[in-house]
């Protein structure tokens, strides 16, 4: 008789799962933009941020510019969360050193007036870049600093849609910061038969009653993005809703529109599956909304869901969702007492996928989904939810 006694000793992939630089998966997201936080969160009261394991501040000066630095000043080490905002940049509170948004230090009021010294020093600084409303950073070498990517389904408004910039992490079920290993979330994005036990049977109805559906058909593929989740769920009357979702690099969960009145069209959001450190991330969420159809909102205008945290433990218990899922698993799953079938290709080719790049990264390459053409198009999706009719109808 065996017994949990014998269980050998557990263990993660660190490879896949540790994002500080110099760890495998930590070069490889380093060579892509990361949204640092909606366009708001800069402004003139500096706001800790932390993102790839690294303590950050962010900030905006006097001429509008978005500055993103390293928390530990340069000359002492304290905190420039605690420093001033001012029209050329941060002004640490210890020293009165002034830097601006690439970490030039431009004043040191307690150097004698001839010193260099502020020419000989740079506060450690990170490119920031403005789009769809969120500030996107750059943490790899400069080097091999790519273009910062536009997306179609971002770009191609109708005319009563405009952009809302979503930062609750909704899409994890959970609130602003979840803590647990991003991957933990990330594959999530590629297993389609999680929906209806999870978000059907266990929850109730949580999208709609077609989700709650098990998909008769679904297939497993890569493109030249990332991963791709191809799924039917066979209808009465014969017809087949066809539901494509992708997980691309870096971070990003692309999505159909999982409720009623955003169907028959390709992926109306965007996602980023934002590492915060090795056992915390949070989702930074773009979408094309109307006066008429909010940020997931069925056609009366209701929310999908309830905001965790306005959930009791009891209620949490009773109908758990991705966050009771996900952070259930540990602040960094045991990948050694995994048992994988089947359903589980998706997560299968999205671990392989993220070893050949990190391996691509590693020789020296640049990894899938960069781009260094300033002119280059914007990346267009296959994800997204559609009525079909059958085939033998449709000829």
């Amino acid at each position: 008789m065996r017994t949990a006694y014998d269980m050998k000793e557990p263990s993660y992939r660190s490879e896949l799962t540790e994002v500080g630089r110099g760890t495998p998966m930590g070069e490889l997201l380093r060579r892509y933009w990361h949204p640092v936080g909606p366009s708001s969160y800069a402004g003139e009261t500096p706001r800790e941020v932390r993102l790839l394991g690294e303590d950050l501040v962010l900030f905006r000066d006097g001429e509008g510019r978005a500055g993103l630095v390293h928390s530990r000043c340069c000359h002492r080490g304290t905190s420039l969360y605690y420093g001033k905002v001012e029209d050329r940049g941060l002004r640490c509170c210890y020293h009165g050193w002034l830097f601006n948004v690439e970490g030039q230090c431009l004043e040191q009021p307690c150097e004698p007036a001839d010193s260099t010294l502020k020419d000989r020093v740079r506060q450690p600084w990170y490119p920031v870049q403005e789009r769809y409303g969120l500030i996107f950073a750059y943490m790899g070498p400069a080097d091999k600093m790519p273009v910062l990517p536009r997306y179609t389904c971002l770009e191609e408004l109708a005319e009563d849609e405009f952009l809302y910039v979503d930062d609750t992490s909704v899409g994890s079920g959970g609130d602003t910061i979840v803590p647990c290993n991003w991957l933990q979330h990330w594959e999530n994005v590629v297993d389609p038969y999680h929906v209806p036990v999870l978000h059907g049977s266990f929850t109730g109805t949580q999208f709609t009653k077609v989700m709650d559906m098990m998909p008769a058909v679904v297939e497993f593929s890569t493109n030249e993005r990332g991963v791709q989740v191809r799924s039917e769920r066979h209808l009465e009357g014969g017809q087949i809703m066809e539901r494509i979702t992708e997980a691309a690099l870096p971070t990003l969960r692309v999505v159909g529109n999982p409720l009623a009145g955003r169907i028959d069209q390709e992926t109306d959001m965007l996602g980023w599956t934002v590492p915060i450190d090795d056992t915390h991330y949070r989702i930074f969420t773009v979408a094309r909304i109307t006066e008429k159809h909010g940020f997931l909102t069925d056609k009366d205008g209701k929310k999908y869901h309830n905001p965790w945290r306005t959930l009791t433990p009891e209620q949490r218990r009773d109908r758990p969702g991705d966050w009771e899922a996900q952070v259930g698993q540990g602040a960094i799953t045991l990948h050694s007492e995994e048992h994988l079938g089947s359903s589980d290709q998706g997560i299968v080719l999205l671990r392989r996928l993220l070893y050949k790049q990190i391996a691509v990264v590693e020789k020296g390459e640049d990894p899938i989904n960069v781009s260094f053409d300033p002119d280059a198009p914007p990346v267009r999706f296959a994800a997204g939810a559609w009525l079909r009719k059958p085939a033998t109808e449709a000829a």
